[in-house]
């Protein structure tokens, strides 16, 4: 008798340290619980929801990966772009300079360009134009061919028309004021007349 009453209170200490543990566990996960026979189905649904989130999580990585390498690859052309055409506003200025300087030349009268005492100032005019026509090409400026091309509205401004049957009709026949270019990209187009058929 006295061995049953200490084993009885054995069992009940032992159910009371088993709740303790048990304490906080959900239902369905305890051994017997309503859950237990959907457990596996559970898991299945669980594992399936993990690898469709790391799937979208995996997508969304590499899109912005490729995010990432087009922002550079277009700072990277920005950039060169910046080095290779800096010069445009200051060459684009410098554009009349050279029309002047080209306007000064050809009002010489050539009975003057003969004369003894104009030729040292003549010589300095076309060297400073010589000059600066080498620092335009170091500098990838360009002047746009014109004269006997057909019209192209990218290079050229088409001022007047003018009657011929010596032309094409839409070929250049008078170059009024220089186009250039800087590298690839227009500076200013040529201003130009072109031909159309006589009446």
């Amino acid at each position: 008798m006295s061995d049953t009453k200490p084993k009885a209170q054995d069992q009940a200490t032992a159910d009371v340290a088993a709740e303790a543990e048990l304490e906080g566990v959900p239902e369905s996960m305890k051994e017997g619980g309503e859950g237990e026979a959907s457990q596996p189905e559970n898991s299945d649904n669980r594992i399936e929801a993990l690898e469709t989130e790391l799937a979208d999580a995996k997508q969304a990585v590499l899109y912005a990966q490729a995010e990432t390498q087009n922002v550079r690859r277009r700072l990277e052309k920005d950039a060169q772009d910046a080095r290779a055409y800096a010069a445009t506003g200051f060459a684009r200025d410098m554009l009349s300079v050279m029309d002047n300087m080209q306007r000064a030349l050809e009002a010489i009268p050539s009975e003057v360009k003969d004369e003894e005492k104009w030729k040292g100032l003549i010589g300095g005019i076309e060297a400073t134009g010589r000059e600066l026509q080498s620092v335009f090409e170091k500098n990838g400026i360009k002047r746009v061919a014109a004269v006997g091309l057909p019209l192209d509205p990218n290079q050229h401004q088409a001022m007047v028309e003018i009657p011929t049957d010596e032309h094409e009709p839409g070929t250049i026949v008078q170059e009024m004021q220089a186009g250039y270019v800087i590298k690839d990209r227009l500076l200013r187009p040529a201003f130009v007349g072109v031909a159309k058929k006589a009446e």
